[in-house]
């Protein structure tokens, strides 16, 4: 069976991974998994993604994470755009709000945003977006703005769903769907989320899913694990696993396909 999955978000920066590339985008490779988007967090982040997508022919995102937003200057902007410069950046973020961690302060998160998204309107391009435990302040920036782009890693309610696809934005679905403990209200809400609005990620190194088995050894995730997020959801939503996989991959190539 031929079925091509693209990976919608993906950390290969991460310390995780390091000296494992090749054989993590192998894995990924047999197990389907095509395409990746390597994820920026902050300058030095976006900067190792980019290398990477460079050298495995992939695509990247170049943004400064909320919980990295207080080390954000003035110079933001002008790194920003000679990153997006290159041919494989293909959005910007992670970008967003956190009020789960405060790991920066929320007004300097929400400056920070509204540059990132500022600058997203400037360049004409889709914006990666991290929220958590603040939709609300969330959604008032981002009707500040034209925006397009995708919602990592949703794990919101109801309301805050239906808002998000009142955007235009895309939904991304990472193995938290999997989760018996914690996944529960993302289940619920799967069959809420068109299949035409919808992304699947892994978020590796994190969030692995807690469908495989056997148990894997390593808490590591990785992109080779990307089918389980997809039977997951088509199982949640009574649709095939091929419907997801169809879906998911158009989605990705209709909002970050690549400039040039």
């Amino acid at each position: 069976m031929n079925i091509q999955l693209v990976d919608a978000g993906v950390n290969l920066s991460n310390h995780q991974f390091d000296d494992r590339h090749q054989e993590v985008l192998q894995r990924a490779s047999d197990a389907g998994v095509t395409q990746m988007l390597l994820i920026g967090c902050d300058l030095q982040s976006s900067q190792a993604s980019l290398s990477l997508a460079k050298q495995f022919s992939q695509l990247s995102t170049a943004g400064v994470h909320p919980h990295d937003a207080k080390t954000a200057d003035d110079r933001l902007e002008e790194q920003l755009i000679s990153l997006s410069q290159h041919n494989e950046v293909v959005a910007i973020g992670e970008c967003g709000l956190d009020y789960n961690r405060d790991f920066s302060p929320r007004d300097i998160q929400r400056t920070v945003f509204r540059r990132q998204l500022q600058l997203a309107e400037q360049l004409d391009m889709p914006v990666y977006l991290h929220e958590r435990d603040a939709s609300e302040d969330m959604l008032a920036i981002l009707n500040e703005h034209k925006v397009r782009g995708v919602l990592h890693c949703f794990t919101g309610d109801e309301t805050a769903l239906q808002n998000y696809l009142a955007l235009g934005l895309y939904i991304g679905v990472t193995g938290w769907v999997c989760d018996e403990r914690r996944g529960e209200q993302l289940q619920a809400l799967i069959p809420a989320i068109p299949l035409e609005r919808l992304l699947i990620e892994t978020d590796s190194p994190f969030l692995i899913p807690r469908n495989i088995r056997p148990k894997p050894k390593s808490r590591r995730n990785e992109p080779q694990n990307l089918p389980y997020i997809c039977q997951q959801i088509a199982d949640l939503k009574g649709c095939e696993f091929t419907d997801v996989a169809k879906h998911t991959t158009l989605n990705f190539q209709q909002l970050f396909t690549t400039k040039g």
